[in-house]
């Protein structure tokens, strides 16, 4: 398992510009810290079940390699977004999801959106998503993120959203997609 404090912290908690955005929402949104890295290991593991479903490997390698891969990402996004806010989604008091966004840029990115496979489908990912585009547009800014190639009902749900993908992707991993706030 990993240990949480041989990773790099989460920066510290600041306000997004998705606070200022009015409406009620049954969602609610709070800075990741420390204490979150299990249950974000595990969240992580979910988006990859279906990938990994048919590797012969034993169960134990395969948690121990989708640990090490989560260890990957993490210093990733923090070393490539070092600015950018990490939030827990949370329903009810259950933590279901994560949202990574960077405000940083001419656009706000979208870094990265997960839910608890049991919170997938539900509508929330679209008001989560919305509720970002209504922060961005507040700015006149427009809101950018990558959809996985293989991901085709991510980016239909992009698509709906008012996403619009950015050029061919030719053998890449990811289909970069802007929506501009004129939709």
């Amino acid at each position: 398992m990993i240990q949480a404090d041989t990773l790099a912290p989460f920066p510290p908690e600041r306000r997004p510009a998705l606070a200022g955005v009015a409406g009620d929402t049954t969602w609610a949104w709070r800075a990741l810290g420390r204490a979150d890295l299990p249950w974000l290991v595990a969240l992580y593991a979910t988006t990859r079940a279906q990938e990994l479903q048919p590797v012969p490997w034993p169960e134990t390698v395969k948690q121990q390699f989708l640990a090490q891969q989560f260890v990957a990402q993490h210093q990733h996004y923090l070393g490539q977004y070092p600015q950018a806010h990490y939030l827990a989604i949370d329903v009810d008091g259950q933590t279901v999801g994560r949202v990574y966004l960077d405000e940083c840029g001419e656009d706000d990115l979208l870094v990265d959106i997960s839910l608890l496979p049991a919170w997938r489908g539900r509508g929330l990912g679209t008001a989560l998503i919305r509720r970002l585009q209504q922060a961005a547009a507040m700015r006149g800014r427009g809101l950018r993120l990558h959809v996985q190639v293989h991901n085709p009902a991510a980016r239909r749900l992009y698509e709906r959203l008012g996403f619009v993908a950015g050029g061919d992707s030719g053998q890449q991993t990811h289909v970069a997609m802007r929506w501009s706030g004129l939709s």
